[in-house]
Parts: C-alpha cells; structure tokens; sequence
C-alpha cells in the first residue's frame, strides 16, 4: 500500500478550505482517509490562520514513507517539517557483498576452466585448417614445389 500526504477540498462553492491528509494512493482525492494532519484556508487573510498543521505526525508519516504531493510538499516547507528532521536516505548494510565464498571460488574456476577448453578447441579448429589449406596447395602444386608451401603454409 502506497501512502500519500494530499490536500481534500472542503468548503463551499467558491470558498474552498483544505484538509491535508494522509491516505492510500488508490483513494479518491475525496474520499476514504488514514489520518488528518491539519487545515489549510488559502482564501483567509491573516497568514497565521491560514495553515494549522500537526507537525509531530506530518514528521511521523513522512518517516514512514509517506509521499507528499507538490502543494503539501511547499506547505510543509513554509511550516518547518523538514527541518530537525534526518532527510538522508538511510544505506543497508552491504559489507559481505565483495566477500569471497566457496561459491564464488568454485564458479570462477569453472568459468576458467570452460575458457581455457574453448581456446583449446580453437586452436584445433585453426590447425586443422591450415593443414587442409597446405594439403590443397601440396596437391595443386607441381612436384617440386610442394616441399616449399607445405613450409609456407606451417609458418
């Protein structure tokens, strides 16, 4: 389940006031919400009463994962959210990553061994083919010619 910090609109026609919430990224923007965290009023005048927001909580979802969309986001800024909180991405702990195991040992050494036997088989492929080519010369060739490009043909 998805979670996601977004304003619902409440209020009147052409007097709109927001509640921010939070709720599962499926819900309508309207609808069914895990928790609210405040209000927001933009139409109001004084600045002080225009946003009203539960910091503690806003802090707590955000820990969790929660989302906020870009107008939440802007607001938790102008409230201080952010601040006092630890934004860096925590790592995992990956230090046996590069570790060697007997695993690892063995599939290199298996991985080399099928190398070397394809070099191998390689090398074969090449000779056998140089000696049908010295073969086709040895026999287009005219007698004493043939001891000169069957050498020609082993270099």
């Amino acid at each position: 389940m998805s979670v996601v910090i977004r304003m619902k609109r409440t209020g009147r026609r052409n007097r709109p006031s927001y509640r921010i919430s939070v709720a599962d990224s499926r819900s309508p923007r309207d609808g069914r919400t895990l928790e609210s965290l405040g209000l927001y009023d933009p139409v109001c005048k004084d600045a002080e009463k225009q946003t009203t927001l539960n910091v503690d909580r806003a802090r707590h979802w955000l820990s969790n994962g929660a989302q906020p969309s870009e107008t939440v986001r802007s607001i938790f800024k102008r409230m201080g959210v952010y601040e006092e909180m630890d934004t860096e991405k925590k790592k995992r702990d990956r230090s046996g990553r590069k570790a060697k195991t007997k695993t690892t040992e063995s599939r290199r050494a298996d991985q080399a061994a099928r190398a070397s036997k394809k070099e191998a088989r390689r090398e074969e492929r090449i000779a056998a083919k140089r000696a049908d080519v010295a073969a086709q010369k040895a026999a287009e060739a005219p007698d004493g010619d043939a001891a000169e490009s069957a050498d020609e043909a082993g270099e």
